[in-house]
Protein backbone atom coordinates (compact mmCIF):
# COMPACT_ATOMS: atom_id res chain seq x y z
CA UNK A 1 0.00 0.00 0.00
CA UNK A 2 1.15 3.54 -0.78
CA UNK A 3 0.09 6.98 0.36
CA UNK A 4 -0.66 9.29 -2.58
CA UNK A 5 0.73 12.69 -1.59
CA UNK A 6 0.39 15.99 -3.43
CA UNK A 7 3.35 18.38 -3.41
CA UNK A 8 2.50 21.98 -4.44
CA UNK A 9 4.02 22.88 -7.79
CA UNK A 10 5.08 26.47 -8.39
CA UNK A 11 6.06 29.14 -5.87
CA UNK A 12 5.76 26.84 -2.83
CA UNK A 13 7.59 23.89 -4.39
CA UNK A 14 11.15 24.63 -3.28
CA UNK A 15 10.14 25.69 0.23
CA UNK A 16 8.06 22.52 0.60
CA UNK A 17 10.89 20.25 -0.52
CA UNK A 18 13.23 21.99 1.94
CA UNK A 19 10.68 21.49 4.73
CA UNK A 20 10.41 17.78 3.91
CA UNK A 21 14.21 17.50 3.97
CA UNK A 22 14.32 18.91 7.50
CA UNK A 23 11.55 16.48 8.44
CA UNK A 24 13.71 13.59 7.18
CA UNK A 25 12.27 13.01 3.70
CA UNK A 26 14.37 13.63 0.59
CA UNK A 27 12.29 14.50 -2.47
CA UNK A 28 13.92 14.48 -5.91
CA UNK A 29 12.20 16.45 -8.68
CA UNK A 30 12.86 15.95 -12.39
CA UNK A 31 12.05 18.72 -14.85
CA UNK A 32 10.53 16.06 -17.12
CA UNK A 33 8.15 14.46 -14.63
CA UNK A 34 5.26 15.42 -12.40
CA UNK A 35 5.98 12.42 -10.17
CA UNK A 36 8.96 13.24 -7.90
CA UNK A 37 10.75 10.38 -6.17
CA UNK A 38 10.94 10.27 -2.38
CA UNK A 39 13.13 8.12 -0.16
CA UNK A 40 10.11 6.48 1.48
CA UNK A 41 8.76 3.45 -0.41
CA UNK A 42 5.36 3.90 1.24
CA UNK A 43 4.76 7.36 -0.29
CA UNK A 44 4.02 8.24 -3.93
CA UNK A 45 4.36 11.95 -4.73
CA UNK A 46 2.69 14.02 -7.42
CA UNK A 47 3.27 17.68 -8.28
CA UNK A 48 -0.03 19.58 -8.35
CA UNK A 49 -0.62 23.33 -8.39
CA UNK A 50 -1.66 24.56 -4.95
CA UNK A 51 -4.79 26.07 -6.52
CA UNK A 52 -6.01 22.59 -7.52
CA UNK A 53 -4.78 20.54 -4.55
CA UNK A 54 -8.01 20.72 -2.53
CA UNK A 55 -10.06 19.46 -5.47
CA UNK A 56 -7.91 16.39 -6.05
CA UNK A 57 -7.69 15.54 -2.35
CA UNK A 58 -11.44 16.08 -2.04
CA UNK A 59 -12.13 13.73 -4.98
CA UNK A 60 -9.76 11.06 -3.65
CA UNK A 61 -7.26 11.27 -6.50
CA UNK A 62 -4.76 12.08 -3.73
CA UNK A 63 -4.90 10.84 -0.15
CA UNK A 64 -3.25 13.98 1.22
CA UNK A 65 -1.52 17.12 0.05
CA UNK A 66 -0.13 20.51 0.99
CA UNK A 67 -1.87 23.70 -0.02
CA UNK A 68 -2.76 27.10 1.37
CA UNK A 69 -5.76 28.08 3.46
CA UNK A 70 -6.54 30.52 0.64
CA UNK A 71 -7.05 27.77 -1.95
CA UNK A 72 -8.96 25.61 0.53
CA UNK A 73 -11.34 28.53 1.10
CA UNK A 74 -11.59 29.21 -2.64
CA UNK A 75 -12.61 25.60 -3.22
CA UNK A 76 -15.08 25.55 -0.34
CA UNK A 77 -16.87 28.75 -1.37
CA UNK A 78 -17.05 27.39 -4.92
CA UNK A 79 -18.70 24.20 -3.65
CA UNK A 80 -21.33 25.89 -1.50
CA UNK A 81 -19.22 25.43 1.61
CA UNK A 82 -19.20 21.64 1.24
CA UNK A 83 -16.40 20.51 3.55
CA UNK A 84 -14.68 17.58 1.89
CA UNK A 85 -11.12 17.67 3.24
CA UNK A 86 -9.66 17.57 6.73
CA UNK A 87 -6.79 19.83 7.78
CA UNK A 88 -4.27 17.99 9.97
CA UNK A 89 -1.39 20.43 10.35
CA UNK A 90 -0.95 24.19 10.29
CA UNK A 91 2.44 24.72 8.65
CA UNK A 92 3.49 28.36 8.73
CA UNK A 93 5.93 28.69 5.85
CA UNK A 94 5.87 30.40 2.47
CA UNK A 95 8.04 30.90 -0.60
CA UNK A 96 10.12 33.74 0.89
CA UNK A 97 9.87 33.30 4.63
CA UNK A 98 8.42 31.34 7.49
CA UNK A 99 5.41 33.60 7.87
CA UNK A 100 1.86 33.99 6.66
CA UNK A 101 0.83 35.32 3.26
CA UNK A 102 -1.75 38.09 3.14
CA UNK A 103 -4.33 38.57 0.40
CA UNK A 104 -4.89 42.31 0.30
CA UNK A 105 -7.23 44.72 -1.43
CA UNK A 106 -5.12 47.29 -3.25
CA UNK A 107 -5.90 50.26 -5.50
CA UNK A 108 -3.79 52.92 -7.27
CA UNK A 109 -2.36 55.50 -4.88
CA UNK A 110 -3.95 58.39 -6.78
CA UNK A 111 -7.38 56.77 -7.21
CA UNK A 112 -10.66 57.73 -5.53
CA UNK A 113 -10.66 54.50 -3.52
CA UNK A 114 -9.71 55.17 0.09
CA UNK A 115 -11.52 52.35 1.91
CA UNK A 116 -13.24 49.03 1.07
CA UNK A 117 -16.64 50.77 1.25
CA UNK A 118 -15.70 52.90 -1.79
CA UNK A 119 -15.82 49.97 -4.22
CA UNK A 120 -19.52 49.92 -5.04
CA UNK A 121 -19.82 49.28 -8.80
CA UNK A 122 -16.07 48.65 -9.18
CA UNK A 123 -14.27 45.91 -11.10
CA UNK A 124 -11.84 43.80 -9.05
CA UNK A 125 -9.22 41.49 -10.60
CA UNK A 126 -7.83 38.53 -8.65
CA UNK A 127 -6.93 34.86 -8.73
CA UNK A 128 -8.96 34.38 -5.55
CA UNK A 129 -12.38 35.04 -7.07
CA UNK A 130 -14.74 33.17 -4.71
CA UNK A 131 -13.05 34.43 -1.54
CA UNK A 132 -13.06 38.00 -2.87
CA UNK A 133 -16.78 37.82 -3.72
CA UNK A 134 -17.49 36.50 -0.24
CA UNK A 135 -15.40 39.32 1.28
CA UNK A 136 -17.42 42.06 -0.42
CA UNK A 137 -20.70 40.31 0.42
CA UNK A 138 -19.59 40.13 4.07
CA UNK A 139 -18.86 43.88 4.28
CA UNK A 140 -22.02 44.76 2.34
CA UNK A 141 -20.41 46.31 -0.74
CA UNK A 142 -21.87 45.46 -4.16
CA UNK A 143 -19.07 45.50 -6.72
CA UNK A 144 -19.78 45.37 -10.45
CA UNK A 145 -17.58 42.33 -11.09
CA UNK A 146 -14.87 40.18 -9.57
CA UNK A 147 -12.95 38.81 -12.53
CA UNK A 148 -10.30 36.11 -12.69
CA UNK A 149 -6.75 37.26 -13.35
CA UNK A 150 -4.27 34.91 -14.99
CA UNK A 151 -1.29 36.69 -13.46
CA UNK A 152 0.62 39.98 -13.41
CA UNK A 153 -2.43 41.26 -11.55
CA UNK A 154 -0.61 44.22 -10.01
CA UNK A 155 -0.16 45.93 -13.42
CA UNK A 156 -3.87 45.91 -14.33
CA UNK A 157 -5.28 48.89 -12.42
CA UNK A 158 -6.48 51.40 -13.37
CA UNK A 159 -6.76 50.52 -17.08
CA UNK A 160 -8.07 46.93 -16.93
CA UNK A 161 -9.73 47.06 -13.51
CA UNK A 162 -10.29 49.42 -10.60
CA UNK A 163 -8.48 47.41 -7.93
CA UNK A 164 -6.99 44.03 -7.19
CA UNK A 165 -6.92 41.41 -4.48
CA UNK A 166 -3.42 39.96 -4.49
CA UNK A 167 -1.20 37.80 -2.31
CA UNK A 168 1.79 39.50 -0.73
CA UNK A 169 4.44 38.74 1.86
CA UNK A 170 6.23 42.07 2.00
CA UNK A 171 4.09 44.44 -0.10
CA UNK A 172 7.15 45.54 -2.09
CA UNK A 173 5.72 44.57 -5.51
CA UNK A 174 2.51 46.47 -4.81
CA UNK A 175 4.42 49.57 -3.73
CA UNK A 176 6.63 49.32 -6.82
CA UNK A 177 3.47 49.49 -8.94
CA UNK A 178 2.15 52.47 -6.94
CA UNK A 179 -0.66 50.53 -5.33
CA UNK A 180 -1.98 51.28 -1.84
CA UNK A 181 -3.16 48.46 0.43
CA UNK A 182 -6.64 49.24 1.80
CA UNK A 183 -7.55 46.06 3.65
CA UNK A 184 -6.54 42.47 4.32
CA UNK A 185 -9.03 40.07 2.75
CA UNK A 186 -7.52 36.99 4.42
CA UNK A 187 -4.31 35.57 5.84
CA UNK A 188 -3.09 32.21 4.63
CA UNK A 189 -0.46 29.62 5.40
CA UNK A 190 0.15 26.08 4.25
CA UNK A 191 -2.00 23.22 5.49
CA UNK A 192 -1.55 19.47 5.31
CA UNK A 193 -4.96 18.25 4.19
CA UNK A 194 -6.32 14.72 3.85
CA UNK A 195 -9.23 12.94 2.23
CA UNK A 196 -11.76 11.60 4.78
CA UNK A 197 -11.75 8.15 3.15
CA UNK A 198 -7.96 8.01 3.52
CA UNK A 199 -8.30 8.92 7.20
CA UNK A 200 -10.83 6.12 7.62
CA UNK A 201 -8.14 3.64 6.55
CA UNK A 202 -6.04 2.74 9.61
CA UNK A 203 -2.76 2.36 7.70
CA UNK A 204 -3.15 5.60 5.73
CA UNK A 205 -4.28 7.55 8.79
CA UNK A 206 -1.22 6.44 10.76
CA UNK A 207 1.06 7.32 7.84
CA UNK A 208 -0.50 10.77 7.42
CA UNK A 209 -0.41 11.51 11.15
CA UNK A 210 3.25 10.49 11.36
CA UNK A 211 4.04 12.73 8.41
CA UNK A 212 2.13 15.57 10.08
CA UNK A 213 4.09 15.08 13.31
CA UNK A 214 7.46 15.29 11.51
CA UNK A 215 6.50 18.31 9.40
CA UNK A 216 5.25 20.21 12.45
CA UNK A 217 8.46 19.28 14.28
CA UNK A 218 10.51 20.72 11.41
CA UNK A 219 8.50 23.94 11.55
CA UNK A 220 9.02 24.21 15.32
CA UNK A 221 12.78 23.88 14.84
CA UNK A 222 12.95 26.66 12.27
CA UNK A 223 14.95 29.60 13.61
CA UNK A 224 15.98 27.77 16.80
CA UNK A 225 19.25 26.20 17.89
CA UNK A 226 20.42 24.05 20.76
CA UNK A 227 22.89 25.43 23.27
CA UNK A 228 25.05 23.42 25.68
CA UNK A 229 27.49 24.71 28.27
CA UNK A 230 29.21 23.75 31.49
CA UNK A 231 29.02 25.91 34.59
CA UNK A 232 30.02 25.76 38.24
CA UNK A 233 27.01 25.04 40.44
CA UNK A 234 27.75 28.27 42.33
CA UNK A 235 27.26 30.23 39.08
CA UNK A 236 24.23 28.28 37.88
CA UNK A 237 21.52 30.74 38.91
CA UNK A 238 23.31 33.62 37.18
CA UNK A 239 23.49 31.57 33.96
CA UNK A 240 19.86 30.41 34.17
CA UNK A 241 18.71 34.00 34.58
CA UNK A 242 20.11 34.72 31.10
CA UNK A 243 18.54 31.75 29.33
CA UNK A 244 15.18 31.98 27.54
CA UNK A 245 14.10 28.36 27.15
CA UNK A 246 11.57 26.46 25.07
CA UNK A 247 10.20 25.05 28.31
CA UNK A 248 13.05 24.86 30.85
CA UNK A 249 16.76 24.04 30.55
CA UNK A 250 18.00 20.53 31.24
CA UNK A 251 20.51 20.46 34.10
CA UNK A 252 22.74 17.42 34.65
CA UNK A 253 25.65 16.80 37.01
CA UNK A 254 29.14 16.36 35.57
CA UNK A 255 31.74 13.86 36.80
CA UNK A 256 33.72 16.71 38.34
CA UNK A 257 32.12 17.70 41.59
CA UNK A 258 30.60 21.17 41.73
CA UNK A 259 29.99 21.38 37.98
CA UNK A 260 26.80 20.92 35.93
CA UNK A 261 25.91 20.81 32.23
CA UNK A 262 23.11 23.02 30.92
CA UNK A 263 21.25 22.13 27.72
CA UNK A 264 18.52 24.34 26.25
CA UNK A 265 16.83 25.50 23.05
CA UNK A 266 16.82 29.18 22.09
CA UNK A 267 16.01 31.49 19.19
CA UNK A 268 18.96 31.60 16.79
CA UNK A 269 18.78 35.40 16.48
CA UNK A 270 19.56 35.78 20.22
CA UNK A 271 22.74 33.67 20.20
CA UNK A 272 25.25 36.33 19.19
CA UNK A 273 24.27 38.55 22.12
CA UNK A 274 23.73 35.70 24.57
CA UNK A 275 26.99 33.74 24.27
CA UNK A 276 29.28 36.58 25.49
CA UNK A 277 26.93 37.16 28.45
CA UNK A 278 26.94 33.45 29.33
CA UNK A 279 30.74 33.43 29.18
CA UNK A 280 30.89 36.43 31.48
CA UNK A 281 28.47 34.74 33.92
CA UNK A 282 30.75 31.71 34.24
CA UNK A 283 29.70 29.47 31.34
CA UNK A 284 32.42 27.29 29.80
CA UNK A 285 32.60 24.87 26.90
CA UNK A 286 29.69 26.63 25.19
CA UNK A 287 28.44 24.73 22.11
CA UNK A 288 25.75 25.88 19.67
CA UNK A 289 24.25 23.18 17.44
CA UNK A 290 21.56 23.17 14.71
CA UNK A 291 18.14 21.56 15.06
CA UNK A 292 16.09 19.79 12.41
CA UNK A 293 13.02 18.85 14.44
CA UNK A 294 11.41 19.70 17.77
CA UNK A 295 8.55 17.44 18.84
CA UNK A 296 6.40 19.21 21.42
Amino acid sequence: MKLKLGIPKGSLQDATIQLFARAGFNIYVSSRSYFPSIDDPEIECMLIRAQEMTRYVCEGVLDAGLTGQDWIAEHMFGRDAHACVTSLADLVYSKQSFGKVKWVLAAPEDSRFKSPQDFGGAVIATELVQVTRHYFERIGVQVKKVEFSWGATEVKPPVLCDAIVEATETGSTLRANRLRILDTVMESNTQLIANPDALADTWKRTKIENLSLLLRAAIEAQGRVGLMLNVRRDDLQAVLALLPALQRPTISSLSEEGWVAVNTIIEERTVRDLIPRLKAAGGQGIVEYPLNKIVL
